[in-house]
């Protein structure tokens, strides 16, 4: 103070201070300097040593780990789940359709019902009335945007179709439910995308709280560190992270979980050498399809697209701005914020994040609080599907397995659109499920397996391999060779009938006693079911009735060999033994054979392969291979008409007249009933306009059951057939001509006289002898004489 004050009187004492400052100023930094020298002559050899060192390291570190992200970074990629689709369900007006099997595929899609179903993935009913804002999608057949649609069903099929606008609409697709995932050995469920398929709030909103620098930093953000330092020490604990989206990148694709300096010095390294080879687009697209955003069990889901699916079932472009908001707050911790288990904890974060949407200014007050005030409108279900339907994804792997490695199924993100139909699945399932219940309180060994097919296409809708539907052991439905028992008749008939010229429906077959040597010199003396013989009975009452005996007088007389060539056409692999058992279904055949050989009727006399896969897209959706249909040439199709027109009598009049009798007369179906040798498997192939179903009831240890097929197998096709959607067969008379027969001559005869009886025959083929009513009066009077 005393200086101050002299300074102010004396101007020249104040040039005098501030020299005398100046020199004592030089002297002290005279002698700092000294001291530096004296300490820099002791130490800068090993300065330039420790210097050098660190230079020689650091320069092929810095190479070293320059390559090892080109490596990782210029062709940037992972190992991709391929992902496995049911069909799409195409509506149309008239296609066979109720409201339970409807409301099975859209929950199979994880459609969510709403009051007014304006959000894609969503749907309001009432009654046979749907309406459904139907997801964009893309599948083999292209790409389909997102739709909103009212279907109205009536007697079972679609009464009408329109759109938002009341217009009517020729048909309508819905996108296909997700059933199984094939992961490779890191088990991620990943979606790749480019950053113009995110909406851009996601993209904008992401650097907004994450990392606000992002597009003016080189990789590391010294501020921020120095901020979130200052942060977490007033805390007293970590609150807040310094680290760039570059930074949290460089963790996740290059380096462990460990807390080392080493670590955070590589990290900023890394983060450094990406930021000056790559532009902020490409790290950003990295870092998207990278973040880790959720767990399901062993599967982790990285990247916001795979984010969406798993918690929204949407595309990115089709989320709400609380829906975005969620899953940029569960970058900070997907466990801690998991809305499915901590729902006010990720509400809570939500509502973090959409304020700092608001503060950046990427949205506006009234968006704000109406996405603050928005449920969280997570599915309850994940839909990281891993195997559906075990039997049907066998069947899969057994047609793609043609055209790609197991490898390649598990790590190129391919989409695999198969045949199968969810709706027809699940009631295939339940009854099943139904009438094993009903005979195993006697028999719980018992065991089934059912398949599905469309008739037209040969398409397997629905497949099942045990009892429990979902067991992805032993699969029946591919693997159980059992007797078919009767199953193998309606072949039998057909080679017969493929001879026009010699027989029909209407001849008369000898349905007496069989006795027949066999080499070993043993007898072979087949027996009716019912233990009785029936004399000469026509044709289509044998196959109706299933008379044994009636079967192998008439096989016997084509040459059995005939038979056994007709069943190796279908394809069967198996040794078909040519002995006159084979008549009666002496060769073993799984239900997918079983299926092959019976589409051959349904698809009206047509050679139609099975399949269970419609086509293969790869990674960025662009189609690698499509499986289309291409049917046998129909040699057969007359006689193959006059045996469907046999096996509709069979559900009439003959073994499987339940069908008629439990309400379903009306389908017209036809099919055949099969019983294996002591009751040890119980079959039944049915078809109807729209669907085949083939059921097989039996033990794995091959015991005895007391099922025939018409109270085993039949049970569980009516079962099904009694729920599911389907259409009349109305079987084609092109090629047939029709005419009245007398059943007990097998000849011509009158509309009029007793008993007389409508057949078709092959067109040119009718029978030309005529027995008249007058003769059956002479007979009468006479006492039959």
């Amino acid at each position: 103070e005393r200086r101050v004050r002299v300074t102010a009187r004396d101007p020249s004492a104040t040039l005098r201070l501030d020299l005398g400052c100046r020199v004592h100023a030089l002297s002290f930094f005279s002698g700092l300097w000294s001291v530096v020298r004296l300490i820099w002559r002791w130490v800068r050899i090993p300065f330039w040593l420790v210097a050098g060192t660190a230079l020689g390291f650091l320069g092929p570190y810095l190479i070293y780990l320059d390559t090892q992200v080109r490596a990782r970074f210029d062709d940037l990629s992972w190992d991709l789940p391929s992902r496995v689709y049911a069909r799409p369900l195409e509506l149309k007006v008239g296609t066979p359709m109720n409201p339970k099997a409807l409301a099975i595929e859209l929950d199979a899609a994880r459609y969510t019902k709403a009051s007014d179903a304006k959000l894609p993935g969503t749907f309001a009913s009432n009654g046979d009335r749907f309406v459904v804002a139907r997801r964009s999608f893309a599948d083999a057949e292209g790409r389909e945007p997102a739709k909103r649609f009212t279907v109205t069903m009536t007697n079972g099929a679609v009464a009408s179709l329109v759109d938002d606008h009341n217009a009517p609409l020729d048909r309508a697709r819905l996108d296909p439910a997700r059933i199984a995932t094939l992961y490779g050995a890191e088990q991620e469920e990943r979606r790749v995308v480019k950053l113009e398929q995110l909406p851009p709030l996601m993209v904008a909103g992401l650097q907004a709280v994450e990392d606000r620098d992002f597009k003016h930093h080189h990789g590391i953000n010294v501020v921020s560190i120095l901020r979130a330092m200052l942060s977490n020490v007033a805390a007293g604990h970590v609150v807040q992270g310094g680290s760039t989206l570059t930074q949290q990148l460089v963790k996740n694709l290059f380096l462990d979980r460990g807390q080392r300096y080493s670590r955070k010095i590589n990290e900023a390294l890394i983060s450094l050498i990406i930021e000056a080879r790559y532009d902020k687009k490409r790290i950003l697209e990295a870092y998207m399809n990278e973040v880790f955003l959720g767990q399901q069990g062993g599967q982790a889901v990285h990247g916001f697209a795979a984010a969406s699916e798993f918690y929204f079932g949407r595309e990115p472009r089709e989320l709400t701005t609380p829906e975005i908001a969620l899953l940029v707050g569960l970058v900070q911790g997907p466990s801690l914020y998991d809305p499915r288990r901590h729902k006010d904890l990720a509400t809570a974060r939500r509502d973090l994040v959409l304020n700092e949407f608001y503060e950046t200014g990427l949205i506006d007050d009234a968006t704000l609080a109406s996405a603050r005030a928005a449920p969280l409108s997570v599915l309850e279900s994940s839909g990281l599907q891993s195997n559906r339907a075990p039997a049907f994804l066998d069947f899969v792997h057994a047609q793609l397995e043609r055209d790609y490695a197991s490898d390649e199924l598990q790590r190129a993100g391919l989409s695999i659109y198969t045949t199968l139909s969810p709706s027809t699945q699940a009631l295939a399932e339940q009854a099943m499920a139904q009438t094993l219940d009903a005979l195993g309180k006697k028999q719980p060994e018992l065991q089934g397996a059912l398949v599905v097919t469309g008739v037209h296409d040969g398409e397997v809708q629905a497949l099942i391999g045990a009892r429990d539907a979902n067991d992805p052991g032993f699969d029946r439905a591919l693997e159980a060779k059992r007797p078919i028992g009767s199953l193998i008749k309606p072949f039998v008939y057909l080679v017969a009938l493929a001879q026009p010229q010699t027989y029909s429906l209407a001849t008369l077959l000898d349905d007496s006693t069989v006795d027949l040597v066999q080499p070993n010199g043993q007898h072979w003396t087949p027996q009716n079911d019912d233990h009785e013989t029936h004399g000469r009975v026509p044709m289509i009452d044998a196959l109706a009735h299933s008379y044994n005996l009636a079967t192998v007088h008439l096989g016997m007389s084509l040459g059995v060999e005939k038979v056994r060539g007709l069943l190796q056409s279908f394809g069967m692999n198996e040794d078909i033994n040519p002995n006159p058992s084979l008549l009666l279904g002496a060769v073993d055949l799984s239900p997918v054979e079983v299926a092959q050989m019976y589409q051959y009727f349904a698809a009206d006399g047509h050679a139609v392969p099975l399949r269970s896969v419609r086509g293969v897209l790869d990674a960025q959706g662009k189609p690698l291979k499509q499986y289309t249909v291409k049917s046998g040439a129909g040699d057969y199709v007359a006689p193959a008409r006059l045996v469907t027109y046999a096996m509709q009598a069979v559900t009439t009049i003959g073994t499987a007249h339940a069908i008629s009798e439990r309400g379903l007369g009306t389908l017209h179906a036809a099919g055949k009933t099969g019983t294996s040798d002591s009751q040890r498997d119980s079959w039944f192939a049915g078809f109807t306009g729209s669907q085949l179903a083939v059921v097989w009831i039996g033990r794995d240890d091959n015991k005895p059951n007391g099922l025939w097929g018409a109270t085993g197998a039949l049970q569980a096709w009516i079962a099904l057939f009694q729920n599911l959607p389907t259409s009349a067969l109305q079987a084609s008379s092109d090629g047939l001509e029709t005419a009245w027969i007398d059943p007990e001559s097998g000849q011509r005869t009158q509309e009029k006289c007793e008993g007389a009886r409508q057949m078709p025959f092959i067109a040119g083929h009718v029978p030309s002898d005529t027995e008249h009513c007058v003769w059956q009066e002479i007979k009468s009077i006479f006492g039959g004489h």
